[in-house]
């Protein structure tokens, strides 16, 4: 099995939840670092993958929330400084689709979710480097993470949804 590298600059993991019932409040963890591993890229079920992020690196673009995300209500970034995800089994959906299942650990909880994961294609950089892109989405709820907090709304309904959506765009070259 050969390792490969995520190219940083070219890979994000974002997320989204629903404010006020109206609107998504949208963000990303600025680090995280993944190991992978695959006989073929280009045939994912090859694949051997685990995430490793840094929850005090999210960045929803308002200081006030950031923190509030990191603190004790949320993610509690100090206590538990690490997000894991470890895929456990990988299947072909149907031409570069596939199903990537894994155990997402949040705050020592873990739980097992699966990313509709999308092979995008391959190319060579200008310095030669074959690459890979690749695109994955999921959907948690994050009480089942313990991310509880929560403020009822005067009009009705809650401040912030428990559905989280997850995406992740990833260009990987060779180690």
């Amino acid at each position: 099995m050969a390792k490969w590298n995520i190219d940083l600059g070219h890979s994000a993991i974002n997320f989204q939840v629903k404010h006020m019932m109206v609107s998504k409040v949208k963000g990303v963890f600025d680090s995280y670092s993944a190991d992978i591993e695959a006989t073929d890229l280009a045939d994912l079920t090859t694949a051997n993958i685990s995430f490793t992020i840094d929850p005090a690196s999210i960045n929803t673009r308002s200081e006030d929330r950031d923190n509030h995300l990191k603190a004790a209500d949320f993610f509690d970034a100090e206590q538990y400084p690490t997000i894991t995800f470890k895929s456990t089994n990988i299947t072909k959906k149907s031409g570069d689709k596939y199903a990537v299942t894994g155990d997402l650990t949040i705050k020592d909880v873990t739980k097992s979710v699966t990313f509709d994961t999308e092979f995008n294609g391959k190319g060579t950089n200008p310095w030669g480097q074959e690459v890979y892109g690749f695109e994955a989405e999921t959907t948690i709820n994050r009480e089942d993470f313990g991310l509880t907090w929560n403020a009822a709304l005067e009009t009705g309904g809650v401040l912030v949804g428990k559905d989280i959506k997850v995406s992740v765009e990833l260009e990987i070259n060779p180690a």
